[in-house]
């Protein structure tokens, strides 16, 4: 029983990264009606971005974090306002290929400047476990946990509470007639683009640590990325978190039980058995209005 509470904790922690990439192509999906295939290059180039800047700079990795989120939040914003805002307006397929022509050029990019050979951020907690109740962790999966926990809930008080996170949801809800009302779109655009961007960036460093970096490590994002916000429901903040805790669970307890070269194939499997009874998603929201 203990073991199994263990592999259920392990999928949880994971599957809190999965939500903070799940949640960042939600916002943009929700209010910007755009599907972004570049949201896995986004995660991509938070993990490079660190990497050079905490392992071969050499500085503190708290420090390439933060500074690794916010250069990713701001390419976000340069690309929401070089290929994006001119487009706006056109039929959906036209922004799926303009992300797609993104995700292509960023990832050819990363491999020009960091190559092909796998590299790896160094993990800034020791090695050893920590043992609580019996349960056994690293001490940077615990620090995953943290930081999704703490970006996922400061991101909704940002939304709920704040005035700009307000002007968000207006244009989600109806942007035309947010318009009308004096909401400036041309401001909630680019920080919803780049706020989307950094969250996937800060699910990249996390697992990055964990995981080996190379240019294409974006199409495991993407693809997680995808199934979360399917998942969860179209457009909505709660059911990109649940989305992720259901994947990251699934995923490790198919990867305990049964094999893990099957995880991936067990966690689809769950997420198409669910759709079939709420083909919506979990708790899904309408992102079809004008």
């Amino acid at each position: 029983m203990l073991e199994f509470i263990q592999h259920c904790l392990n999928g949880l922690i994971i599957g809190g990264a999965y939500a903070l990439i799940g949640v960042g192509m939600t916002l943009v999906l929700g209010i910007m009606r755009v599907i972004n295939f570049a949201h896995g290059e986004f995660y991509m180039l938070g993990a490079y971005l660190c990497f050079t800047i905490a392992g071969l700079m050499g500085l503190n990795f708290f420090v390439g974090f933060s500074l690794a989120v916010l250069g990713v939040g701001l390419i976000g914003c340069l690309v929401e306002r070089i290929v994006l805002r001119p487009l706006r307006g056109r039929e959906l397929n036209t922004n799926m290929l303009a992300m797609i022509g993104v995700s292509i050029a960023l990832s050819n990019i990363a491999l020009i400047v960091w190559g092909a050979v796998p590299q790896a951020i160094a993990s800034p907690f020791p090695a050893q476990n920590i043992e609580i109740f019996g349960l056994s962790f690293t001490p940077f999966r615990l620090f995953i946990m943290a930081i999704a926990i703490v970006v996922i809930v400061g991101v909704h008080m940002f939304i709920k509470y704040t005035m700009q996170g307000k002007c968000m949801r207006a244009a989600f809800q109806d942007m035309e007639i947010a318009s009308m009302l004096g909401v400036r779109v041309d401001r909630v655009y680019p920080i919803t683009f780049g706020l989307g961007a950094a969250m996937a960036a800060v699910a990249g460093i996390l697992l990055g640590v964990m995981f080996s970096l190379k240019p294409t490590m974006g199409e495991f994002a993407v693809s997680r990325a995808f199934a979360v916000v399917i998942l969860g429901g179209m457009g909505s903040f709660p059911g990109a978190i649940l989305g992720g805790l259901i994947l990251g669970l699934s995923e490790n307890l198919a990867a305990a039980y049964i094999s893990s070269g099957f995880k991936d194939a067990i966690a689809f499997m769950l997420i198409v058995a669910i759709l079939i009874f709420k083909p919506n998603g979990l708790m899904a929201v309408n992102v079809n209005k004008k």
